[in-house]
């Protein structure tokens, strides 16, 4: 490593010490640390906003403790007139942790309609094709509790089942990339006072207030819910309750299809046996969500 680096490096790693000499800091960093358990060079998705900037900086401390090489992503959706602007902002913001924020630009013809979620998968196929080049198997999101709580109210109104409105894990994988929600036990309070104290400032999303798109007005809903008493920990437990459930569930899927089928020799067709289909509805369901 030349002088010059060396130098950035040593400044760097002072400016997260001091950081951490703080108490709530210090101990949002050790749950964090807790969570994650990753021995593996990661990428993080950057929004620019609260969540995955306080994730940018945990992550770069347990990046530097693990001897671990971490990419930054942002993706520019060019959605907005002034997104790229934001981009560039977010670039500068990210400088504080000595780090190179790599933009990628959504080029193409853009949805008039079902636009989040449109956006959302164009994002994670940037994000996806990008980390394949680089050849890193995780992607850390900034995802946090209440976003939890969002998806299970989202997956209702979809009309999911079990399995769908606990879908949210803290790890999925998609096209052999794994996807890592190391914030899902943590609070927006949490991670907007990491921000706050290390950054001073983020990107306020216009589009987390217009109340058009769907998200926002479950977000709008659970704010009222509060107001009526709702306990978010509670809820967490509720969703931790159905996960125990549903794995449950799955665990009798495999010892019916073990014990009441038959797999073809190549693997082509399975041949189910009448005690298959005396078993509970769940459980005869359950073999259309593994096939």
């Amino acid at each position: 490593m030349s002088p010059k680096n060396l130098n950035v490096s040593n400044k760097t790693h002072k400016f997260l010490l001091n950081q951490l000499k703080d108490k709530q800091t210090s101990k949002i960093y050790k749950k964090f640390e807790k969570n994650l358990k990753l021995n593996e060079d990661f990428i993080i998705a950057v929004s620019g906003g609260p969540d995955s900037l306080a994730l940018c900086f945990l992550s770069k401390i347990y990046s530097i403790k693990k001897h671990l090489n971490v990419k930054y992503l942002h993706v520019d959706h060019k959605l907005r007139n002034n997104s790229s602007k934001e981009a560039k902002f977010v670039k500068l913001l990210l400088k504080k942790l000595s780090t190179n924020l790599e933009i990628l630009t959504w080029v193409g013809k853009k949805p008039k309609s079902n636009i989040q979620s449109v956006a959302r998968d164009k994002r994670y196929e940037l994000m996806i094709n990008k980390a394949k080049k680089l050849k890193i198997n995780n992607i850390l999101l900034g995802h946090h509790k209440d976003d939890l709580i969002e998806n299970f109210f989202i997956r209702i109104l979809r009309g999911s089942g079990l399995n769908g409105m606990i879908s949210f894990d803290q790890k999925t994988n998609l096209q052999n990339i794994n996807l890592i929600r190391p914030l899902l036990k943590f609070s927006k309070e949490n991670l907007e006072y990491i921000t706050k104290k290390v950054f001073k400032n983020y990107i306020e999303d216009p589009s987390n207030k217009n109340d058009e798109f769907k998200r926002v007005k479950i977000r709008n809903f659970i704010k009222n819910l509060e107001f009526e008493g709702l306990d978010k920990d509670k809820f967490n437990l509720t969703i931790k309750n159905l996960r125990f459930a549903n794995e449950s569930i799955k665990y009798f899927v495999e010892k019916n299809l073990k014990e009441n089928s038959t797999i073809s020799n190549i693997n082509e067709f399975i041949i189910l046996n009448k005690n298959f289909f005396l078993q509970p509805e769940e459980i005869v369901l359950g073999l259309s969500q593994k096939y």
